[in-house]
């Protein structure tokens, strides 16, 4: 019997993690690169709750941040940039050369360049009113 096409919007992220794990799977297979690994450094108040993130991941001489975010009665105070800062650190580290992070106009693309990352491209009505900016950091290593 043939596979069948359905619409699944609900997919549960275990499943979703575990196809995403099988696409990185061949991912290493096709690249000889093995190194991929989870990038995250976690902002938490005194009860322990997540109040600031930057997640992404390094593999392969990359780093990709894809999710930065503050709770928003802890902006302002710098959380952002520390949270910006350990991740550039810690990808450097592992022998990054290029840090990519995706961001919209009206989320904090200043952020990112005041810490040196260049606009790589704009991808305007993404969405409608508003553009998708690539931005990247090039890291030299001595």
């Amino acid at each position: 019997m043939a596979p069948r096409l359905q619409a699944e919007h609900d997919l549960p992220s275990a499943e979703l993690n575990a196809i995403e794990e099988r696409l990185n799977g061949d991912n290493r297979r096709l690249t000889g690169r093995k190194d991929d690994q989870g990038l995250i450094f976690a902002l938490r108040d005194e009860t322990g709750h997540a109040v600031g993130v930057a997640a992404g991941y390094s593999w392969a001489g990359i780093a990709e941040l894809r999710l930065m975010w503050v709770e928003e009665s802890c902006r302002g105070r710098g959380y952002a940039k520390a949270l910006l800062n350990a991740f550039v650190a810690e990808a450097a580290a592992r022998g990054a050369r290029r840090i990519w992070v995706s961001t919209h106009d009206f989320q904090t693309p200043g952020l990112y360049q005041k810490a040196g990352f260049e606009r790589m491209a704009e991808f305007v009505g993404w969405p409608e009113g508003h553009s998708n900016i690539i931005l990247c950091k090039t890291i030299t290593h001595q």
